[in-house]
């Protein structure tokens, strides 16, 4: 059943993406030969509106093929106004950044349905406090509910590190304890910390930790808009910062995981609830679209790289380093899938 979820899931996300390319591509006219979910084989095909809908052999990926462009033929030419040869280079840009755009939606609208459903998070109530922390001499005590601080509103953990990080000087927290309402004034210390990426760094904090008590977000349809938004663009972010830290070493390349990885997060999402499932579904296609952004030939980037190179210069690059750079790309794409596979392997025989 993993297994299933796991293949519909990721044609999902690979219909969504080239659906975006094939929408761009038809909006400026040019014809679309081929929209493949999957590569290899033809397994199933039917023809509508002048285009082959097909389901292919493999299911890991999809294209769509356009008059005028195939990455199996780089410097491929066909002249006619329907063509991709033929449109102008910001045109180009837009029918290559159409793909990672619908991988953006399409995670946006799963946040929103994510939200609209019933989000969870974690209570604004005190687990832990560390012995002779700002908390501790303030007189935090464990299963204190924080309301407010200063004049902020607070419904859950997360709105609490939000304001002690982006604020400055003493705050005045505000708990419910006993059904009775206390202010006290904490004033945050600088103290070692890591980020997400195992990082050394410096962060305002006060010496408390959650209680793990999880909560439902009864969220506004704006609010559940906004959520969307913001769940959408901290991925994003996530995953571009993630990127650099792997190119900087600093993320060792043991971490990268592959097809195996995907697939067992997905299965094991699907067995815990419709949420998880949604969830991680929304990481993958943010994942999707930054990934397809970076600037390798064979990807998206690649090709809008050349098109903002033809923008400027005025002139296309040579056929014979376009095939270069095109050929070094799918090596540089088959090394990660190689890697990531690597890892997968090494992770299940290491456990």
């Amino acid at each position: 059943m993993g297994t299933i979820t796991f293949l519909l899931v990721l044609s999902f996300l690979v219909f969504f993406h080239e659906l975006g390319h094939f929408v761009a591509a038809r909006y400026f006219g040019v014809k679309v030969h081929v929209f493949s979910i999957g590569f290899g084989k033809q397994l199933f095909a039917k023809q509508w509106r002048g285009t082959t809908w097909q389901f292919s052999l493999i299911p890991l990926g999809g294209y769509v093929k356009m008059k005028g462009q195939d990455d199996s033929n780089p410097t491929l030419i066909e002249s006619g106004d329907d063509s991709y040869n033929t449109k102008q280079p910001w045109q180009r840009i837009v029918i290559l950044f159409a793909g990672p755009f619908a991988n953006f939606l399409l995670a946006a609208i799963l946040y929103f349905s994510i939200a609209i459903m019933g989000a969870s998070t974690f209570a604004a109530q005190v687990g832990t406090v560390q012995k002779d922390s700002p908390a501790f001499h303030a007189g935090i005590q464990k299963d204190d509910l924080i309301v407010r601080i200063n004049n902020e509103e607070i419904t859950s953990w997360e709105d609490i590190g939000k304001i002690i990080v982006n604020s400055q000087g003493a705050l005045k927290f505000y708990i419910k304890r006993d059904d009775k309402l206390i202010a006290k004034t904490i004033n945050p210390y600088i103290s070692d910390s890591q980020n997400m990426f195992k990082e050394k760094i410096k962060k305002r904090m006060i010496g408390i930790s959650p209680s793990g008590k999880v909560i439902q977000l009864n969220l506004s349809i704006s609010e559940s808009l906004i959520y969307a938004y913001e769940k959408t663009i901290f991925a994003s972010t996530m995953i571009f910062q993630g990127v650099q830290k792997l190119i900087q070493g600093i993320i060792p390349s043991s971490e990268v995981g592959g097809v195996i990885t995907i697939g067992k997060v997905i299965s094991d999402a699907s067995e815990s609830s419709i949420i998880a499932l949604l969830t991680i579904t929304a990481l993958i296609s943010v994942n999707l679209g930054v990934l397809n952004l970076l600037p390798i030939p064979a990807l998206d980037g690649g090709h809008i790289m050349f098109n903002i190179y033809e923008m400027i210069t005025r002139r296309k690059p040579s056929d014979k380093v376009f095939m270069i750079l095109t050929i070094t790309g799918w090596v540089i794409l088959g090394s990660l899938m190689l890697l990531g596979i690597y890892n997968d392997i090494n992770r299940i025989f290491l456990k």
